[in-house]
C-alpha cells in the first residue's frame, strides 16, 4: 500500500449499493417520500389540464356569467391542486429532511468505525488530510445522490410519462413523437454521462490530492521552515493545483458540448410540436387550449430535463467523491479479531517470542527470532538503528501480523486474542508522543478514561507534569494544540509517562521514554519511572546505555538476531558488541572526546566495531 490508501475510486455499483443498505432501514420514510413525489407529480400533471379547458372557455365564448361561473370552477380545481402539491412538497421536505439526516448520521459513524479498524500500517501509508476529506465527502455524498434520485430523476420520469399518456390520449402522433424524443433524449444523457464519469473521477482524485498536499505541508510547517522548504512546498503544491485544474478544465469542457447537444434537441422537440399542432388545427383537431396544454407540458419537461443534466453533475461528482471512501469500506482490514476471540487473561504477564518471522516485502526484519521475558522482569533491548527493536514491540502490540511463529502473553497467542483486551494489558511510551488537541486533563485521563480527576492530578504528579502544568494559565484545562505541538518534547514525553502510570497496566514498554527530557527532568522521570515499573513486565528500548544499568537482563540486537544477553555487568566483562559501545559511551566518542554518556548515542558507533560478536 503506498500513497494514500492505494485503491482506486469504487464503482457505481458499488457506491449505491452501500447507500442503499443505509437507507433500507427507513423504508417508511422512503414511502412516504415517494407519496410525496406522486402526489406533486400528479398535480403538476392535473393542472395543465384544467387550464387546458379555461383558455378554451376563454377561446370559445363570449363573455356571460355562465361562461365566468364555469371559468372560476375549472380556476378553483386548479387552486385544490395547487394546494395539494403544496402538502405533499411538504411531507416530501419533511420526511426527507429526517431520513438524510439520520442516514447521513449512520453513514458518517460507520466510516469512522470502519476506516478505525484499519492497520497501523494503512494509517502510515495515507494522508489524514486526504483521509478526512474522504470521510466528509462520504456523507455530503449521500445527500446530493439521494436528492438526484428522490427529487429529480423519479419525478421527472414520472412526469413524463404522464405528459406522453396525457398527450396520447388528445393524439396518438404527439404523444409517440414526446416518447421517441423522450427515449432519445435519456440515451444521449447515459450515453454522454458515462464518457464524462472518467474526468470526474479524475477531478475528485486531483481535488483529494490538492487537499492531501497542502494538509501534509500545513502538518509540517516547522520542518518545512527549519529546512528553507517553501519554495520547494510550493512547487509541489502548484503541481497538485495544476493537475486540478487540467482536470477541472476537461470536465467543463465535455459538459459545454453536453449542453450543446441538449439545447438542439429542445429546438427539435419544440418545433416539432408546435408544427404538428398548427397541422392538426387546421384541420380543427387542436385547439388553443390544447396549445397551452403542450406548451405547459414541454416547458415543464425542458425545466425538468435542463435540472436533470445539471444534477447528473453532481450526481456523477457525488459518486466519485463517495467512490473514494467505498474503497476503503471495501478493503479488507490487515489486522483482524479471529472469529471466536477471546479477552487476553493476564496471570504473571510472562512474554514469549516463539521463532517469530517478519518483515516488508521480501525482507526479514526478524527471522527465527525467539525471546522470553519472565512475569515481572525488567528487560532493555539495545542495538544500532535496523537491528528490529522496535519492531518487537510493534509486534507484541500486535500493529503487524507475523508471517511465522507466535508470540505468547502467559501462554496465551496474541493473535487469538481481542485486539483491546491485548492492548489493554500493555502500556506503552513512544519516543515521540503525539496529543490530542483536548485539554492535558483529557490527554492524561486517555490512559483510563474512567478514571477521577484525583486520580489523573496524582498520576501528573508522579510524572512530574503537575510542575509545568500549574504555572500555565488555565492549568489542566489548557489546550495542547494539534499533535500537542504548543508543548515542548519534554513535556510532551511527561505527559505520556504520566497517561501510562495512570494506566498501570500489567506489561509496560518503554521506546526511549526519557530521550527529549533534559538532565534535571530526566532525573525526574527515571524515579518516576522506578515507581511505575513495580510489579510489572517491563520491555525497555534505549539508546543511551546508562538508562538501563538497573534492569534485570539487557538483550543485544543486531540484524534481526540477538547476539547477546545478560546483566550490565556480565555484558560490559564480556567482549562483544556492548562492552564496546558502553566503553565508548563512558569515555568518550572514540577515544577520549568529552561527550557523555547521555549524548552518545548508539548508531554513531556502530559502524566503529567490526569485530566478531560472542553470544553470550
Amino acid at each position: 500500500m503506498s500513497g494514500d490508501s492505494g485503491k482506486k475510486a469504487a464503482s457505481t455499483a458499488d457506491v449505491l449499493r452501500v447507500y442503499w443498505l443505509a437507507s433500507s432501514p427507513y423504508k417508511w420514510s422512503l414511502i412516504l417520500i415517494v407519496l410525496g413525489v406522486l402526489i406533486l407529480q400528479g398535480g403538476t400533471l392535473a393542472a395543465p389540464w384544467f387550464l387546458r379547458q379555461f383558455f378554451n372557455l376563454l377561446a370559445t365564448n363570449h363573455y356571460s356569467p355562465e361562461i365566468v361561473g364555469q371559468l372560476m370552477d375549472v380556476l378553483m380545481v386548479v387552486v385544490l391542486i395547487w394546494l395539494v402539491e403544496w402538502a405533499g412538497r411538504r411531507i416530501q421536505d419533511l420526511v426527507l429532511m429526517y431520513f438524510q439526516a439520520r442516514a447521513m448520521a449512520e453513514l458518517l459513524s460507520g466510516a469512522f468505525e470502519y476506516l478505525l479498524g484499519h492497520s497501523y500500517n494503512f494509517f502510515v501509508s495515507s494522508f489524514a488530510g486526504s483521509l478526512t476529506h474522504k470521510v466528509s465527502k462520504f456523507g455530503r455524498a449521500f445527500e446530493i445522490i439521494s436528492d438526484a434520485l428522490l427529487l429529480q430523476f423519479f419525478p421527472t420520469f414520472l412526469f413524463v410519462f404522464g405528459a406522453i399518456v396525457v398527450l396520447f390520449t388528445r393524439n396518438h402522433w404527439l404523444g409517440i413523437a414526446l416518447a421517441a424524443w423522450s427515449v432519445l433524449f435519456m440515451a444521449f444523457q447515459i450515453y454522454v454521462s458515462k464518457i464524462r464519469q472518467p474526468a470526474r473521477v479524475a477531478r475528485a482524485e486531483a481535488d483529494t490530492k490538492v487537499t492531501a498536499t497542502l494538509a501534509d505541508a500545513i502538518s509540517n510547517q516547522a520542518t518545512m521552515m527549519l529546512f528553507s522548504g517553501e519554495q520547494f512546498e510550493k512547487g509541489l503544491f502548484a503541481q497538485a493545483v495544476a493537475l486540478w485544474r487540467k482536470a477541472t478544465v476537461k470536465l467543463w469542457l465535455t459538459d459545454n458540448l453536453i449542453w450543446a447537444g441538449i439545447g438542439l434537441f429542445m429546438i427539435v422537440i419544440e418545433g416539432g410540436l408546435l408544427y404538428g399542432g398548427v397541422l392538426l388545427w387546421q384541420r380543427g383537431a387542436f385547439t388553443v387550449g390544447d396549445f397551452v396544454l403542450v406548451q405547459a407540458y414541454l416547458l415543464t419537461t425542458f425545466d425538468r430535463l435542463v435540472s436533470i443534466n445539471r444534477e447528473l453533475r453532481r450526481f456523477y461528482s457525488a459518486l466519485a467523491d463517495a467512490g473514494e471512501m467505498v474503497a476503503i469500506l471495501h478493503t479488507k482490514h490487515e489486522i483482524r479479531d479471529k472469529r471466536g476471540a477471546k479477552q487476553l487473561a493476564i496471570r504473571d504477564a510472562s512474554v514469549h517470542f516463539d521463532d517469530v518471522t517478519f518483515g516488508f516485502y521480501a525482507d526479514s526484519i526478524l527471522k527465527n527470532f525467539n525471546l522470553t521475558i519472565r512475569g515481572g522482569e525488567r528487560v532493555a533491548l539495545v542495538g544500532p538503528s535496523g537491528a528490529g527493536k522496535s519492531t518487537v514491540t510493534k509486534l507484541l502490540l500486535r500493529l503487524y501480523d507475523l508471517q511465522k511463529g507466535a508470540i505468547l502473553i502467559d501462554g496465551q497467542n496474541i493473535s487469538e486474542v481481542t485486539q483491546n483486551s491485548l492492548r489493554d494489558a500493555i502500556a506503552f511510551v513512544p519516543q515521540e508522543p503525539i496529543l490530542f488537541h483536548r485539554t492535558l486533563m483529557e490527554n492524561i485521563r486517555y490512559g483510563r478514561r474512567d478514571a477521577s480527576d484525583k486520580e489523573v492530578l496524582e498520576a501528573a504528579k508522579q510524572a512530574h507534569c503537575d510542575e509545568f502544568i500549574s504555572k500555565l494559565p488555565l492549568g489542566y484545562d489548557t489546550f495542547v494544540g494539534e499533535r500537542g505541538i504548543k508543548l515542548s518534547g519534554g513535556e510532551r514525553q511527561r505527559v505520556a509517562i504520566a497517561r501510562a502510570i495512570l494506566k498501570n497496566a500489567p506489561i509496560l514498554v518503554l521506546d526511549e521514554a526519557t530521550s527529549s527530557l533534559d538532565s534535571e527532568s530526566e532525573a525526574l522521570i527515571q524515579d518516576a519511572l522506578e515507581t511505575l515499573m513495580q510489579g510489572k513486565t517491563v520491555v525497555v528500548i534505549a539508546h543511551r546505555l546508562s538508562t538501563i544499568m538497573k534492569m534485570d537482563r539487557i538483550v543485544v540486537m543486531e540484524q534481526g538476531a540477538i547476539v547477546a544477553q545478560g546483566t550490565h555487568l556480565e555484558l560490559v566483562n564480556q567482549r562483544g558488541l556492548y562492552q564496546k559501545l558502553w566503553s565508548i559511551q563512558a569515555g568518550g566518542f572514540l577515544g577520549g572526546g568529552e561527550k557523555t554518556v547521555e549524548e552518545v548515542p548508539i548508531e554513531a558507533v556502530a559502524e566503529e566495531y567490526e569485530e566478531p560478536v560472542e553470544e553470550k
